[in-house]
């Protein structure tokens, strides 16, 4: 999941929201270090469950990376109250699913499946005109 994050890192621009999704233990944040061991920011990063969010800065002067867990926020209204900057950092919430999508029109949705083996299965699926090739990026 950490090489995952790091090859994501290369597609990721200021502004881009990313939303991962699946069970607990799946590795949502330990994709999201991966993002951030690929876009240079400062950790170290740690499962925001309990504080909502955090933000990461660049060492590399590239965007800051703004973590966030919608687990226990009760929707939308909440998430927005966080004052996220989305236009000028990566934006990455884990269980945004059916909270997070109206925070911006383009989105990269990221589920992570566990199998009873520990294997995983992720599906990547680019929401909006900025994710239109999606298909055509090596990962």
């Amino acid at each position: 999941m950490r090489d995952l994050g790091r090859r994501l890192a290369a597609l990721l621009h200021a502004g881009d929201l990313v939303l991962l999704s699946g069970p607990l233990g799946a590795g949502k944040t330990t994709l999201t270090q991966g993002l951030g061991d690929g876009l240079r920011v400062r950790g170290p990063i740690t499962s925001p469950t309990f504080v909502i969010a955090r933000v990461h800065p660049s060492l590399a002067g590239g965007p800051a990376l703004v973590h966030a867990d919608a687990y226990r926020l009760g929707g939308l209204d909440e998430l927005d109250d966080l004052d996220l900057d989305l236009q000028d950092a990566i934006t990455v919430v884990e269980w945004g699913g059916g909270i997070a999508e109206g925070l911006s029109d383009d989105r990269l949705e990221i589920v992570i499946e566990r199998s009873e083996t520990d294997e995983r299965t992720v599906t990547l699926t680019g929401v909006g005109a900025r994710w239109a090739t999606l298909g055509d990026q090596p990962i």
